[in-house]
């Protein structure tokens, strides 16, 4: 978070704030001016967050919504500039691990994957409704799973049978599906079918592809705006949102290549082997 920390006070936006970790980092890094926005779809891991964050006192605002809706929550708690910007587009372990609501395989769970609980169809929706051409699609595409048909037709073939409710259902399509000798060997061979379904239960690329232009134009002079990213077509779309924001002119995309996790951080956090940071700095009003 060095590249984010506020230098001078003012108001710090994590559109992400999930269990408060890197909001906690970023305020600690900040002086006694320093006041943070922390927006979340998840409203118990906003809950847990508020209680990592009641240290700050009042110079906490936690806020339930999407970030896809960043510039109109930003307004509605009075900030017109922000120091830093920081999204970070991964799962938090309360999500994968105690949130029952079946983003992870490792727990036969209900097929929801929804970040807010209160809203849009399920995960099991999805899989018991589209037709196979989109399931192969959404399975090609945000799970770059080379075997996205053979799981479509396999997710047909169980559904005409009985509806998919449960990550066990999912998991087994996904090995009966997948031939054996095919199987990734540090992956499960589930994980990208898994992944390319939260991606569209939570139509994550196109709100991310909303948030950037209103995260920017929050910035202040001198601010920065910083996404981690883990999956490659989020990247992209961070990639070319910066390029056509630093081509316009009035920021500056700080550096040509993504921030990659050192071997020391990924030995800490296994995740955040994927992980690719991008900062971008406004250099003008």
């Amino acid at each position: 978070m060095f590249l984010l920390r506020p230098r001078d006070g003012g108001w710090v936006v994590d559109g992400t704030v999930g269990m408060g970790g890197h909001s906690e980092r970023l305020m600690e890094s900040g002086d006694g001016r320093t006041r943070l926005l922390g927006v979340d779809a998840d409203g118990e891991a906003l809950r847990r967050a508020g209680v990592r964050l009641a240290r700050f006192g009042d110079r906490i605002v936690l806020r339930h919504g999407s970030f896809r809706s960043l510039g109109s929550i930003a307004a509605e708690a009075g900030i017109t500039a922000a120091a830093a910007i920081l999204l970070d587009l991964g799962m938090s372990s309360y999500q994968l691990g105690e949130s029952g609501r079946g983003f992870s395989f490792q727990n036969d769970e209900e097929l929801d994957m929804r970040f807010d609980p209160s809203t849009g169809p399920t995960a099991a929706d999805l899989l018991n409704r589209l037709p196979v051409e989109e399931l192969a699609r959404i399975i090609f595409e945000y799970g770059e799973e080379r075997h996205a048909r053979r799981i479509a037709r396999g997710i047909d073939d169980r559904r005409q049978r009985a509806p998919l409710a449960r990550t066990a259902d999912l998991v087994g399509v996904v090995k009966g599906a997948v031939p054996r000798a095919a199987w990734p060997r540090r992956l499960h061979v589930a994980t990208r079918t898994f992944q390319a379904l939260r991606i569209a239960v939570n139509d994550e690329m196109q709100a991310l592809a909303e948030a950037l232009p209103q995260a920017a134009a929050l910035l202040a002079p001198g601010g920065r705006f910083g996404v981690i990213s883990f999956h490659s077509g989020e990247d992209r779309i961070v990639k070319r949102s910066f390029r056509m924001l630093s081509q316009e002119g009035g920021y500056m995309d700080l550096e040509p290549a993504p921030i990659e996790a050192t071997a020391d951080e990924i030995l800490e956090n296994p995740r955040a082997r994927s992980a690719k940071l991008r900062v971008l700095e406004r250099v003008a009003a």
